[in-house]
């Protein structure tokens, strides 16, 4: 690919690779300092050569690479926030007992059923100066929640921190939440909270101020409350009201991608406003005029929605595509991508790991690079028919993109995908435009009825076909098992596949089959790692005992649960079975007794039963027994004890403290997750 011979694609994509190092292998600063420095002394030293010799040097390559590789990894580490010293994590004592707690409400998130949700930013604890973003859950009553953005709060509380995954293979919200810089959450209620009568008016102040001035015109416009969330999360990418219902069927009809602000909208804006200006001539002046109206235009757009990350990174990038096409420049277009690449990653490198900035970039990258091979296969001479094959190559080249990705990380597949971008985009592009128009009329007054209803009934029909596509379960697939050993050889089988397409010859078509043989290697390592793994898995489950025995493919399901036979559609234990390539073999009960690679190993149910002449090495305490705890550690004397997630808090507790006495090792699935032996 002629792209890879840029040098600063080379620079861009080492700087990339740093950070990845970086939050792979989680570098200290001191580890990054010292290699940052000596790359800068070896890039000054062949700077300085290739100048002396006026000759070029691989040596002053390799320096540049290096020095964009350790600059990447500095980057992660100068954003993450539990690295400064005067980061709320270093308050030892906030998360033990309560704190007087002071904070400024910062973002709205989605509710739930039993609280209001804030990201706030934290200034000091107990009259000490901290900082870092907490998550704030405000438990609901009858009372109107009056909090605003900008608000500054104080509660005494104990910070709550992040609880990792409880169950194998589940989506790890801790994880998500730490590459979001936050690292704990506050839980409080209404009466607890002291409201100060300042108000912080600073950017966030006055986008929360301007979105609530926008909905409240719009409600006064007499516009359905729920085809009224559809349109903020289609136009301003605000979901917090979106109901589950829609929100599934949007999932299951492939069309997830327009509920959440992101390329497609950003583009749908700037095209909008190019037909816009189209008349003004492309003279020098001009064409400035064009840009800078399009750079604000987006800006505004940016402000309007709120200023989120997903926003910020789709108005980033077009704004580099518009002043790429201001200067005469759509040949590089790539470039101009991993220019804008480069800015988000300097302020915010973390944005690398968010699942929305991978696929955006991959759909659009996809768009451009795969689409005009699809377009040029057949050129249809009706106007009608040459739309529905333009928005049919579109879609496959996004998806086709995409694809691994989202396997990756969602294991299913909408099999209708290509037929709800066709009968959407009609409709999506009159609600786009409207939208905007009927938003901008929103920051003044309240819109005329006959408009409203026009937007409203529109989005009700888009509502309605993404529902009809989203019915016809049958051509969802679910519960796709897709590791990082597919993910990668499937990138590579795509990518080649496409470099030999645009240009074939020989010694490109063995790459290709290499890299099927690559796939191949991928089957066979996850099968042969499935078929010679075996191990024992306690879940925590509230109101259930799980155990899962796996022994190569076949998976053996303890519980005591006598219904499971009829229904085994559990959610954890299918996270477990979809993410080792795995089916569930048998289903039986729990018996008191149970032996796993020589282990025996006793559970102790309600009944208070157990034979009192075992040893056994694991102890599994389950649905809250009524036993003395430190008697049967003396009589049976375990290695471990293991409370599942069917016990009480408070009776945990108790068992916590008595195999703290006995030195014990104590495992409650509750506190840190589900148990493997």
């Amino acid at each position: 690919m002629k792209v890879l011979d840029f040098p600063l694609v080379k620079i861009i994509i080492a700087f990339i690779f740093g950070v990845i190092a970086s939050y792979y292998l989680h570098f200290s600063i001191s580890m990054i300092v010292i290699p940052l420095s000596l790359s800068l002394l070896f890039f000054c030293f062949t700077y300085f050569r290739n100048l002396k010799y006026k000759k070029k040097y691989i040596s002053f390559g390799l320096s540049v690479y290096f020095l964009s590789f350790f600059i990447g990894a500095l980057t992660l580490l100068s954003h993450t926030d539990n690295l400064q010293k005067d980061n709320y994590t270093h308050c030892q004592t906030a998360f033990e007992k309560p704190q007087s707690v002071t904070l400024i409400l910062r973002e709205k998130l989605k509710s739930n059923d039993y609280s209001d949700r804030y990201i706030g930013h934290i200034k000091s604890i107990s009259n000490k100066n901290y900082t870092g973003k907490v998550i704030v859950n405000i438990q609901k009553d009858s009372t109107q929640n009056l909090l605003i953005i900008g608000n500054t709060i104080k509660i005494q509380t104990t910070l709550q921190a992040n609880k990792s995954n409880k169950n194998p293979n589940q989506f790890d919200y801790s994880k998500y939440l730490a590459d979001k810089q936050i690292y704990a959450q506050i839980y409080c209620q209404k009466k607890e909270i002291a409201v100060s009568k300042t108000i912080t008016k600073d950017i966030w102040y006055y986008c929360a101020k301007l979105h609530a001035r926008i909905i409240s015109n719009l409600e006064k416009s007499k516009f359905h409350k729920s085809e009224m969330n559809v349109a903020l999360a289609l136009i301003l990418g605000q979901q917090q009201e979106i109901s589950q219902d829609i929100i599934q069927d949007y999932q299951y009809s492939g069309a997830t991608h327009i509920l959440s602000v992101s390329g497609l909208h950003v583009g749908f804006i700037m095209l909008f406003i190019t037909f816009i200006l189209k008349p003004i001539p492309n003279t020098k002046k001009g064409s400035f005029m064009k840009l800078a109206s399009i750079l604000i235009s987006l800006a505004g757009f940016a402000i309007i929605s709120g200023l989120s990350p997903s926003v910020l990174r789709s108005v980033v990038m077009f704004s580099f595509i518009a002043i790429g096409n201001h200067l005469r420049r759509n040949g590089n277009i790539y470039h101009t991508l991993l220019v804008s690449i480069l800015l988000i990653l300097l302020f915010e490198p973390y944005f690398l790991f968010d699942v929305g900035f991978q696929l955006s970039y991959l759909a659009l990258f996809f768009i451009l690079w795969l689409q005009p091979l699809f377009k040029n296969m057949y050129k249809p001479k009706n106007k009608l028919i040459a739309y529905i094959w333009e928005a049919l190559t579109v879609s496959f080249a996004a998806q086709i993109g995409t694809l691994p990705l989202c396997l990756y990380y969602f294991h299913q597949f909408p099999g209708l995908f290509f037929v709800t971008n066709i009968i959407i985009l009609p409709v999506l592009s009159f609600i786009m435009i409207a939208g905007i128009i009927l938003m901008i009329i929103a920051i003044f007054t309240s819109p005329p009825l006959f408009m409203t209803m026009i937007f409203e009934k529109s989005i009700y029909l888009l509502n309605l076909m993404i529902h009809g596509v989203a019915s016809v379960e049958s051509f969802v697939i679910r519960d796709i098992s897709f590791n990082s050993y597919y993910l990668f050889s499937f990138y590579l089988f795509i990518i080649y596949s496409i470099v030999w397409f645009k240009k074939p010859n020989y010694n490109k078509l063995i790459v290709v089959f290499c890299t099927i043989i690559l796939i191949q290697l991928s089957f066979i390592l996850t099968k042969f790692q499935t078929e010679t793994g075996k191990e024992l898995i306690i879940y925590n489950e509230k109101n259930n005992t799980l155990i899962s025995e796996r022994t190569g493919k076949n998976i053996v399901l303890f519980t005591r649960d006598t219904t499971f036979n009829k229904n085994k559609s559990n959610r954890n234990l299918n996270m477990y079975l979809v993410g080792n390539s795995i089916a569930l073999t048998k289903v039986k009960e729990i018996k008191n007794l149970m032996f796993f690679k020589n282990n025996k190993i006793l559970i102790i149910d309600s009944t208070g039963i157990y034979p009192s002449n075992t040893s056994p090495e694991i102890l599994i305490l389950t649905q809250s027994p009524k036993v003395n705890l430190d008697r049967v550690l003396k009589e049976i004397r375990p290695k471990i004890i293991i409370a599942d997630g069917s016990n009480s808090n408070s009776i945990q507790k108790s068992w916590k403290n008595s195999c703290s006495k006995k030195n014990i090792p104590f495992h409650s699935t509750k506190e840190k997750g589900y148990y493997k032996l």
